[in-house]
């Protein structure tokens, strides 16, 4: 776990959240920590995976269903791809 996420729980703990103690603790960003704490932003991680179009299960899935009709020799245009 990165020092975020370990405040981020320590946070959840407390009856009342104290935020610039819990970030001297574990040595992170007041500002951060705040506003992860209060859902006002996410990880770069979270943020990157839900800005893309598909899933990585949904990816591999249209992956293996064009290499499949490739095989097939009916390999599918841009424009079939687009409709799946």
């Amino acid at each position: 776990m990165t020092p975020i996420e370990t405040a981020l729980e320590s946070l959840k703990l407390q009856d009342i959240p104290n935020i610039t103690q819990t970030a001297r603790e574990y040595n992170c960003d007041r500002t951060t920590l705040s506003r992860r704490f209060r859902n006002v932003t996410v990880s770069r991680q979270v943020a990157i995976e839900n800005s893309k179009l598909m899933t990585e299960a949904q990816s591999k899935t249209l992956i293996k269903y064009i290499n499949r009709l490739t095989d097939r020799a009916f390999p599918p245009t841009p424009a079939t791809v687009r409709n799946l």
